[in-house]
């Protein structure tokens, strides 16, 4: 190739890449642009460092050239002025430089196969620190030129690049790799264009219709497309799906737009959020099937062997394939099953548990889609009817038709092991239970909410959550014990904590500290107000009779409410609560009354 064609095929290059950059920014700050000057949904510097990272480092500073132009451009013309055009554009820049730097610097072949796991890990911490970077960069220039949100920009401008550069990042870096084998699909094509019409059939009627919150319909197909034909199925089942979903949500279609009151950046960004989780899932498939044929050559060589050892094994070593047809059973079958190995080489349905069936399946399903040996545990039927238990684990190797996949499995029987440990298990249950539990209500007893208190108030201070605490008794109890009986004082307590309980909120903890004790612990709360509506709630509950003994009871309650904006030690906020419930008491009964308290104090010691 003459230097002629060479300095022209690289100037059409930078072209391609510089077009690429400043096209999709250009579409990002004309829709995607919140108030304050960041846009919600941001791919060039993805498109970017793809490139970078399929050419030679040495050509690098020709196209950091080309790309840092096109979006001081872009920038420019969108209005943005040029000291914020300078500002974030090297912003972007940096963030470019430190992931194909960090990728280079540690990988420096991307398209050798031994190196993928690696390079993901990489790729992906090198990714969370620049997007930080850049975003820290932005949102504290955009704080000081317009007095813009600081959070709200750097929160935004953080999820937008780690996406975009997730998905596109590593499509544009896929497409350039040759090695990876990205449109090598000869005598496939047929079924290559079946699955990409299955993938953009579900796909177009999961965005036709805005009833339901079907998105996830649409993995199914996809991962099936990856699992056929690699990172070609990827790219164009991404590609597809993206173009479908701009179309739809654009037009007001589909199950974004079941986000009521969000505005169409937001529902822009939830679509760029569904398209980076499905480049998520089916990236990993892609790289375990280039990884499978890689090892199959080596496999069929230890296949022999492997049988040689399957055949003394203890262990019960079965080859079937993916549709469960067994190819191979080892003797040792006979011993701890009782079946002859040429009994369950015959179809059989009736050997797992029904119970663990699925168990079964999930686990085949994994192998297959990961690539990668799984464990299992399941019930296999003995040839006299009774079941043992079984710990197999399931490797995928290469068969010998073709270019399917098989399975090994290699069990054993653990059957004395499952039944110790379900007896130790229902024994440490029974204990639990007794020790945290209140035998009369069944509510949490005093040490459940000693832990939960205590670790509510750690959290408390870590992240400056309110906490509130409510003490509240029976009125008047004893008088009830003694003119109607203790059975009947039970039934009023179980019946209280039961409209206690009815009352709190789901996240709540109630708990009977003795007698007619009560207390409810309450966190994330942002006022009073939801304490109070809770004691409010449970006042009026209060107000219908208890049938007890044959006797019909009207019984009310007194509440003292702590609320704590800072952290307190757990004594404090117990003294403050027994305070207002002592107040609650003399003002008459049947009320509530709420003390703040809001010194900071020294935490609590942990507890033993």
């Amino acid at each position: 190739m003459s230097l002629v064609t060479r300095r022209n095929r690289l100037l059409l290059d930078l072209l391609v890449m510089a077009a690429l950059t400043g096209l999709t920014a250009w579409v990002s700050l004309a829709i995607a642009r919140i108030p304050g000057g960041v846009a919600a949904v941001w791919i060039s510097n993805g498109i970017w460092a793809g490139w970078l990272l399929s050419r030679r480092t040495a050509s690098w500073p020709r196209y950091l050239a080309a790309g840092l132009a096109s979006l001081l451009l872009t920038r420019y013309l969108a209005g943005d002025g040029l000291p914020t055009t300078l500002a974030l554009s090297a912003c972007n820049l940096i963030e470019v430089l430190i992931i194909a730097g960090a990728i280079r610097r540690s990988v420096p072949d991307v398209g050798n196969p031994r190196h993928w796991l690696g390079l993901g890990g990489i790729a992906t911490a090198s990714t969370l620190v620049a997007c930080a970077v850049s975003a820290l960069l932005a949102s504290a220039w955009l704080q000081v030129v317009s007095d813009a949100r600081f959070a709200a920009n750097f929160l935004t401008w953080y999820a937008a690049h780690v996406v975009g550069m997730v998905a596109v990042g590593t499509l544009t870096l896929v497409a350039h790799r040759k090695g990876i084998g990205l449109i090598d699909i000869p005598g496939q094509r047929w079924d290559f264009l079946g699955c990409m019409l299955l993938i953009a059939v579900v796909g177009g009627a999961v965005f036709y219709q805005s009833a339901y919150p079907l998105l996830f319909l649409v993995y199914p197909p996809l991962l099936f497309g990856v699992f056929r034909h690699r990172f070609a199925g990827l790219v164009v089942g991404i590609s597809l799906l993206g173009i479908i979903g701009i179309i739809a949500t654009t037009l007001g279609h589909g199950p974004l737009a079941l986000a009521v009151g969000g505005s169409d950046v937001e529902r822009t960004i939830l679509l760029q959020l569904f398209v980076g989780t499905a480049c998520l899932m089916g990236f990993p498939v892609a790289l375990g099937m280039a990884e499978r044929t890689r090892l199959m050559t080596r496999v069929r060589e230890s296949e022999l062997r492997y049988r040689m050892l399957a055949d003394y094994s203890h262990d019960v070593v079965v080859r079937m394939r993916a549709d469960g047809h067994r190819l191979y059973v080892s003797p040792s079958a006979r011993d701890i099953l009782g079946w002859e190995p040429e009994e369950l080489l015959q179809p059989s349905e009736h050997l797992v548990h029904p119970d663990d069936l699925a168990v079964q399946r999930q686990a085949i399903s994994a192998v297959l889609a990961s690539g990668q040996p799984v464990t299992a545990i399941y019930r296999l039927r003995h040839k006299d009817g009774h079941y043992v238990w079984m710990e197999a684990a399931a490797r995928p190797i290469p068969s010998t038709e073709g270019d399917a996949t098989d399975l090994i499995f290699a069990g054993r029987d653990i059957s004395k092991r499952v039944a110790a440990e379900q007896a130790l298990q229902a024994s440490r249950d029974e204990l639990e239970a007794l020790a945290r539990a209140d035998p009369l209500t069944g509510l949490a007893n005093r040490r459940q909410f000693e832990e939960r208190l205590a670790h509510a108030l750690g959290r408390s201070r870590r992240h400056g959550q309110a906490v509130a605490l409510m003490y509240m008794d029976v009125d008047h109890f004893k008088q009830v014990n003694d003119s109607f009986g203790h059975a009947a004082g039970d039934e009023v307590l179980r019946v209280f904590g039961q409209r206690l309980s009815a009352c709190v909120r789901s996240g709540d903890l109630v708990a009977r500290l003795g007698g007619d004790e009560f207390v409810v612990l309450i966190e994330d709360l942002d006022a009073p107000e939801t304490a109070e509506g809770i004691a409010r709630k449970l006042i009026a509950a209060m107000g219908e009779d208890i049938a007890a003994e044959g006797a019909t009871l009207r019984v009310t309650t007194s509440i003292g409410i702590a609320y704590s904006m800072h952290p307190a030690v757990s004594k404090t906020l117990a003294a403050a609560a027994d305070m207002a419930l002592y107040a609650a008491k003399k003002a008459g009964r049947n009320t509530w009354q709420l003390l703040v308290t809001d010194d900071p104090v020294s935490p609590d010691p942990p507890p033993a």
